[in-house]
């Protein structure tokens, strides 16, 4: 590492011991088990609280979602190379740029009560409220380590999901919509202009979509299976008024796997894309296009995930600087969720 003690032993004894000292302490604290503090490449998003959101037994969106993907990183040596950036509550402001405050007032005593939040697949509890403020702000303090130069790009291991939310209802796991947020803080408190959005999760984005739709700013890409849930998504739907043009879907039949995604990828994301130069791109990573994730019926791996990240990656250099940030979505089973984000962080980390 340091050339060898043929040439520690022509340093001054100071010296010599300086770097020891710097040596050990840079192995004893690589074998920590801990994200460096340093700067790394990629930076992940996690707290502990975020298990705290209860659904329902026999819920696909639970707690183990997390822990398992977490359990896999560390015995893959990925989560000890990886900046933890450590999430704080969102302030209300920044959630009502996005969302209704009659809305998030609504959420709020929902949550408060517990019970079924706007639709029947969307279970809340006493802590809900406060882990969905907590996921957002997750995501935009990874939002400002990338803009910072802290991390390069980073993943966030948040739950609540959110790209169901749409301004005044949750639905499909959603709380509040936690890309469409961190869009909406890039360019109010970073003054971007241009915001891509790359959503692969199986289920199409409805409420990202339906905020964006008449807006040039934000370009809404999502690539996902047709017709399916929740019915939205159709190749017709490009955006309205000034926002025509700026929303483009890929719908996929059942069944779909690397061949047609990386199709849609490389035929549709890469030219739009080029067109548009975003000044920043956010994913809503969902992984429940898995071959077996119970709710999908698709067919990719985990490597899949790793080939769609790596070519968002080469946009994210390409046109910005490589400013990226993706964020956890859906995913079911559990194996194959953990193994996708892993394929992911590494294609983050190359």
């Amino acid at each position: 590492m340091f050339g060898g003690k043929h040439r520690l032993k022509h340093w001054p004894t100071l010296g010599r011991v300086a770097v020891v000292v710097l040596w050990s302490f840079s192995l004893a604290f690589a074998g920590s088990g801990k994200p460096t503090e340093s700067q790394a490449a990629t930076g992940l998003v996690y707290h502990e609280d975020y298990l705290k959101h209860q659904t329902r037994p026999g819920h696909p969106e639970r707690p183990a979602r997390l822990t398992t993907v977490l359990e896999h990183l560390r015995k893959r040596g990925l989560y000890q190379r990886l900046r933890l950036i450590p999430p704080r509550p969102a302030e209300i402001a920044w959630i009502a740029q996005v969302h209704d405050r009659e809305y998030i007032r609504h959420v709020e005593g929902v949550c408060r009560q517990g019970g079924l939040l706007d639709s029947g697949d969307t279970p809340v509890g006493p802590g809900s409220y406060a882990v969905a403020r907590l996921a957002v702000g997750g995501v935009l303090a990874a939002v400002d380590a990338v803009m910072a130069g802290q991390v390069r790009n980073a993943f966030c291991l948040v739950r609540p999901p959110g790209h169901h939310a749409t301004r005044d209802r949750g639905m499909g796991f959603c709380l509040f919509n936690n890309v469409a947020i961190a869009a909406r803080y890039l360019q109010k408190h970073h003054q971007l202009r241009r915001i891509l959005i790359v959503d692969w999760d199986v289920h199409h984005g409805n409420g990202t979509q339906e905020i964006f739709y008449k807006d040039p700013t934000v370009f809404y890409f999502g690539v996902h299976r047709y017709p399916f849930y929740p019915g939205t998504g159709s190749a017709e739907e490009r955006g309205s008024g000034p926002g025509q043009g700026f929303t483009l879907n890929v719908p996929l039949r059942a069944g779909s796997g690397r061949a047609e995604f990386l199709k849609a990828f490389w035929k549709h994301l890469v030219p739009a894309a080029d067109r548009f130069r975003p000044d920043f791109i956010l994913i809503s990573a969902g992984f429940d296009a898995h071959r077996d994730d119970p709710l999908g019926g698709m067919s990719l791996t985990a490597e899949d995930y790793g080939a769609l990240a790596r070519i968002v990656k080469g946009l994210a250099e390409k046109h910005c600087q490589g400013r990226l940030v993706a964020v956890l979505e859906g995913g079911y089973d559990l194996k194959g969720l953990a193994t996708s984000v892993a394929e992911v962080l590494r294609a983050f980390l190359e």
